[in-house]
């Protein structure tokens, strides 16, 4: 991370703690379900370190009590146990610590699904994207108990729908949405014996600006629905929000958020080891989540590639924090 990016000072960057006349909430979007946030502290699927000490930084920038300031309840946090980096090798040049990110993400999608049956809104807080696997395929099984799919909003500078055969490092954070819709390996694909995970139809990948040159046949070829920063620039952020929710409410019960906070623009959120420039601004990203929480829709959230090795101060904890809190369904009114 360049100290040269500038870091914009609003009224956002104050503490989570003193944040008072924000913190209201649209009582029409409170979601009657208490939230379990469960931690991963995963870097395999990444080649930088630090997205490891992602939960730490949001828990630090105040997630939980943030919550709750806006009337949820906090249950009994969780924590996923994740091998380190240092004490495995790697096995295989083309998925790096498959194995090792695969158990993690079955546990993962074992305690996503769980918290579903016990009636709880899961907020999954990594660690790198790959953690995406899991959760994704724990919340996909338990509607299919309910003969329900569920929709999938994908916020990302990248398209992580590489495969094993395609990928130029390996690095399984830039395969996890191929997997989800059944591709590439075996395993990664069929979590939970749920797979595929999500229909594409159900599929929107917003804020996409660095895509790998094999990689885009595939999401041509994928049967989602692709909306890049030019088209953002072009119709709107607002457009595209109305776009996208469609497409993860048409037939679904509800839809899930993946939120990479790479999708921001560096100047927002510095704190990432997958920087990408000319990226979503901070209010673009607030309209989403809001619009996601006034939709009565969303049924569980994951924030994902927070770096705090790379911020400063843990500004980008912070803002992560408070875009959470929009998604949970803060109104400034």
């Amino acid at each position: 991370m360049s100290p040269s990016i500038p870091v914009p000072i609003n009224s956002m960057d104050v503490p989570i703690n003193s944040i008072n006349s924000i913190n209201s909430i649209n009582s029409m979007n409170i979601i009657d379900k208490p939230v379990k946030i469960i931690s991963v502290p995963l870097d395999l699927g990444a080649s930088r370190r630090g997205t490891d000490a992602g939960p730490s930084a949001l828990r630090i920038a105040g997630l939980s009590q943030s919550l709750k300031k806006l009337g949820y309840q906090v249950v009994d946090e969780t924590d996923i146990p994740v091998p380190t980096m240092e004490s495995r090798k790697i096995e295989s040049t083309n998925a790096r610590f498959k194995d090792e990110i695969l158990k993690v993400c079955e546990s993962l999608a074992r305690v996503t699904l769980a918290s579903l049956d016990a009636g709880q809104t899961p907020l999954v807080i990594g660690g790198d994207h790959s953690i995406a696997m899991g959760t994704v395929s724990g919340i996909s099984a338990h509607f299919r108990k309910q003969q329900g799919e569920i929709g999938l909003l994908w916020f990302d500078a990248h398209g992580d729908m590489n495969l094993p055969t395609t990928s130029p490092s390996g690095n399984i954070h830039g395969m996890p949405l191929a997997h989800l819709l059944g591709h590439g390996d075996k395993d990664l694909a069929n979590i939970l014996d749920n797979g595929p995970a999500v229909r594409p139809e159900n599929v929107a990948l917003i804020g996409i600006r660095d895509i790998d040159r094999n990689e885009r046949k595939i999401i041509h070829d994928s049967g989602i629905s692709s909306f890049t920063m030019r088209d953002i620039d072009e119709r709107g952020m607002a457009q595209v929000i109305r776009e996208a929710l469609q497409v993860v409410t048409t037939n679904t019960v509800g839809f899930h958020i993946s939120f990479d906070v790479d999708g921001c623009d560096p100047s927002v959120i510095p704190g990432s080891g997958t920087l990408v420039p000319g990226g979503v601004s901070f209010r673009e990203a607030h309209q989403l989540l809001e619009n996601c929480a006034d939709s009565g829709k969303m049924t569980s959230m994951e924030v994902v590639e927070l770096n705090p090795f790379l911020d400063q101060a843990n500004v980008s904890a912070e803002r992560t924090v408070t875009l959470i809190q929009s998604a949970f369904g803060r109104s400034i009114l």
